[in-house]
């Protein structure tokens, strides 16, 4: 017996031993067997991590994992994902490892995919991303087939999970997302029909032309299926699903045939409550229905029947019915009741274009309000044709206090309108207001509508609208938020597309306000521009996007940062979140203000280009109460007079929307008409007092001055200007910064009288008018700061060189009074001579006796005008 059991012990040993190596020795061939596979088979680039095999854990089967699957598109959708897995799991018994691949297919009896992520995508072109089999390989691979392909399948269970897949049809504009997705399988098969019995979970988005028809439903689905894989039909039996909380029960069969697939399936919900119709809707907004009281029917029935194929759809055969019904959830105050619906899908004949929605009754009562709709949709596979009816009241408020809806905005308010409308999603797409057919009218009263996007709640106490063909009129407006009031008249040009299809609302407004104040519209940035501004928690005023109109505007008072602007009248012209102003005009500090020009808000930065033309600005105030003029030209702060003014800017606007200077550029034109200076004001004016005493800065002439400026990254640029103090020439030039900083120079032309005493006792002694007018250049240079300015002159050398001047003149006209004393001297003397000469020979006879004492009296008048000379120059050395 021992030796029996020891026997028995070794064999197994062995065979265990074997279990363990086999795997060793077979996994080369194994991930040679699915790389060979991938290769001949499927055209796209396959890729995994490692291929292992095990016969323990899964004994008496053999388990083959392949790990972290990818499988990547080549052309027309090069480099595109496909599919990724991160495990697959294949069951197959230990013989199927030791066929020769290329004789005998390997039979695989189980499947095993987690984490899987399959996109399927078809584009314009009608290409389709899984096609991915080689010509001439059999892509519809059944449980009795034997191509030799590597694999034969002959499933008896299979699993899913923790997947998600994606469908997107590109002609549609039909995008399918499911996740979440959890299916397992088992099958008994047979030489004719197999059986195979199905469990799936999973949440299921869909939209058609961005509009969404299920979100994030959850569906479940349990499935008994025959298999008829001879005919490649598939029947479903005893089958039951889910939607959110609709039950539905199905039966039929689809059929795949070379033309497409044929389909012949029935469905209805096998209750009738109404509780079943508020199970459609999307879980976060019908919440839970279990205490919800309900009263009424409804049934929900339909037949599919047809080809799906490249040009046919199945016919379709859908109706929905309810009577009378009503709800109320248990939390809430309202009941919704007298609840009437009658809806039909349908189509007749297999061509998508001619499916259609007919939505006879949509009835229903809260409160006193009775709300009545009916509504026709054609072509849905196509351009849809709508043409609706609506005729009721409705309470806004109302809504959230009878159904279990968040909402992101708050709103509330009286809706009263009877509407006939008519058009096709195409007008609405392009703007084509001749299609679109709009008549009766809609009347708003109390509507309130706040949103965090907003600084205060918008209340609209009045509003009507009429409709017409091509026309939508507001006859009348009234609303106010914050500290602003608004009334408008107007006219709309497609109200349907802003509210359908998010297109611009598109008009003309003539709007009236007595207060309008900036900061009462303010608008959150986006979360991104929010983290570009790390360190601020302010919001930037935002132009809307939805904003294409033209608005002619007459405000008593608007309120723009610390100013008050009255009497604002002009149009603006709003599309792309820009705002283009024409011939705006306001009564701004005493004066007449102007502006054209455009503001934009596109980017996270608003910017600015305007021309701003200023009449009569009373100059202190405009100075004190403007950062802009304080930065262009503070000196201006000293003034006293008004101002008229052309500027030219543009740069960036701030979170409060009010010129950054720092980014400012553009020149400016200002004409001044001064009636006094306070030269105190400014440390500037009293540096230049200090080193050029002889000028009263507080009482320049600087009645009509003109001056042009030029500024640009952060410097203003002043051109040389001048002006006059008494008979005194001054001439400015130079830049400051907008950080106070100054380069200036202040070139005066001085007469000599200003230049002190010692300058005016030699003017004196000279007493000469022409001395009078000679006048020196001075020249004063500013730096440093407002704050603290530095002023420098030559004014030293200035009055050195004119005294210099001014003694060589004295000089000059002494030598020169000297001369004209010797010249009459001699002139005397020659004249007396020349008589003597035609005078009689007695009368020089006379001469010669008297000789001697002419020639002494004039060595005496030389002797002592050439001993004054002389005299006087040593007492001017």
């Amino acid at each position: 017996m021992k030796k029996v059991l020891k026997i028995t012990g070794i064999i197994l040993l062995v065979f265990v031993v074997i279990l363990v190596a086999i795997p060793f020795v077979l996994e080369s061939k194994i991930d040679a067997i699915v790389q060979n596979y991938a290769d001949k088979n499927i055209n796209a680039k396959v890729e995994f991590d490692d291929v292992s095999l095990s016969l323990i854990s899964s004994f008496p089967n053999a388990k083959v994992t392949i790990d972290n699957l990818t499988i990547t598109n080549n052309k027309p959708f090069k480099d595109e994902t496909f599919t990724t897995a991160k495990s697959i799991v294949l069951k197959m018994a230990i013989r199927e490892l030791f066929k020769n691949q290329e004789d005998e297919p390997i039979a695989i009896t189980s499947v095993a995919i987690d984490e899987a992520l399959i996109t399927l995508k078809e584009s314009t072109s009608g290409s389709t991303n899984w096609d991915v089999f080689k010509t001439g390989t059999n892509k519809n691979t059944t449980a009795t087939s034997t191509e030799s392909t590597g694999f034969k399948i002959n499933i008896e269970d299979y699993n899913i999970t923790n997947s998600a897949l994606t469908y997107i049809d590109e002609n549609s504009n039909t995008t399918v997302y499911v996740t979440n997705l959890n299916h397992s399988g088992n099958a008994l098969f047979t030489d004719v029909v197999s059986e195979l019995d199905t469990k799936s979970e999973a949440n299921v988005s869909l939209s058609i032309d961005n509009a969404s028809y299920l979100e994030n439903n959850h569906v479940t689905l349990d499935a008994l299926i025959d298999l008829n894989l001879k005919e490649n039909r598939y029947t479903f039996k005893e089958n039951k699903g889910f939607i959110n909380q609709l039950p539905l029960e199905f039966n039929g069969y689809v059929q795949l045939k070379e033309e497409g697939q044929l389909i012949d399936i029935t469905f209805k919900n096998p209750e009738s409550s109404f509780k079943d119709f508020l199970a459609v809707m999307p879980e976060r907004y019908a919440k839970n229905l279990d205490n919800v009281e309900t009263s009424g029917d409804f049934k929900v029935e339909g037949i599919i029947k047809g080809l799906v194929s490249e040009t046919t759809i199945p016919t379709i055969d859908i109706k929905m019915v309810s009577d009378n019904a009503s709800f109320k959830y248990p939390d809430l105050p309202k009941r919704v009741e007298n609840i009437n619906i009658n809806a039909t899908v349908k189509n007749d004949n297999g061509n998508p274009d001619d499916t259609y929605i007919n939505l006879t009754t949509l009835n229903f009562k809260i409160d006193q309000d009775i709300f009545k709709s009916s509504a026709i949709l054609k072509n849905l596979g196509g351009n849809t044709l709508v043409n609706a009816n609506l005729d009721g009241t409705l309470n806004l408020a109302n809504i959230s206090k009878a159904y279990p809806i968040e909402l992101d905005k708050q709103i509330s308010g009286i809706l009263k309108g009877k509407l006939n409308t008519s058009f096709d999603m195409n007008a609405i797409e392009t703007n084509s207001y001749n299609r679109i057919k709009n008549n009766g009218s809609i009347n708003i009263t109390d509507f309130i509508f706040s949103s965090e996007d907003i600084v205060n709640p918008i209340h609209i106490s009045k509003a009507d609208l009429t409709f017409k063909p091509g026309t939508i009129s507001l006859n009348n407006f009234a609303a106010k938020t914050g500290e602003s009031d608004i009334s408008a008249t107007g006219s709309i040009k497609n109200l349907i597309g802003f509210l359908m299809q998010k297109n611009k609302l598109q008009g003309d407004f003539k709007v009236k306000s007595n207060v309008f104040a900036v900061n009462d519209f303010m608008v959150a940035q986006d979360e991104a521009a929010e983290e570009n501004k790390a360190t601020s928690n302010k919001a930037s005023l935002k132009i809307p996007e939805f904003l294409d109109c033209n608005i002619t505007a007459d405000v008593n008072t608007v309120i723009y940062d610390n100013l008050n602007l009255k009497d604002v009248s002009g149009s603006l012209a709003i599309n792309n979140q820009q705002a283009n102003l024409k011939g705006l005009t306001s009564k701004l500090f005493e004066g007449i203000l102007a502006i054209t020009g455009n503001i934009s808000t596109q980017e996270a930065t608003p910017t600015f280009n305007l021309n701003l033309g200023v009449d009569n600005f009373d100059i202190a105030k405009s100075f004190s109460g403007l950062e802009l003029f304080q930065s262009l030209a503070p000196i201006a702060n000293t003034l006293q007079g008004k101002l008229n003014s052309t500027i030219n800017l543009k740069g960036n606007l701030n979170e409060s929307f009010t010129p950054d200077i720092a980014t400012i550029s553009g020149n400016s034109f200002a004409q001044l008409f001064v009636s006094s200076i306070n030269s105190k004001k400014l440390k500037v004016l009293e540096k230049l007092q200090d080193n050029l005493n002889f000028v009263d800065f507080n009482k320049l002439n600087l009645d009509d001055l003109k001056t042009n400026l030029s500024f640009e990254n952060g410097l203003v640029n002043v051109k040389p200007f001048n002006i006059k103090y008494k008979d005194i020439d001054i001439q400015v030039s130079g830049s400051h910064g907008f950080d106070k900083s100054l380069n200036y120079k202040v070139a005066l032309d001085v007469p000599a009288k200003y230049l002190g005493s010692e300058v005016n006792r030699l003017i004196g002694r000279i007493n000469d008018s022409e001395v009078n007018k000679i006048t020196i250049p001075v020249t004063a240079n500013v730096s440093g700061t407002y704050a603290s300015p530095q002023v420098s002159t030559d004014l030293t050398s200035g009055v050195s060189n004119l005294t210099k001047q001014l003694i060589d003149i004295e000089k000059q006209k002494l030598l020169n009074s000297g001369k004209d004393k010797l010249n009459d001297l001699l002139d005397g003397v020659l004249n007396k001579k020349k008589k003597q000469t035609d005078s009689t020979k007695a009368e020089a006879i006379k001469k010669d006796s008297t000789k001697t004492k002419t020639e002494d009296a004039v060595k005496s008048i030389l002797g002592n005008l050439l001993k004054n000379r002389k005299k006087k120059k040593d007492t001017t050395n």
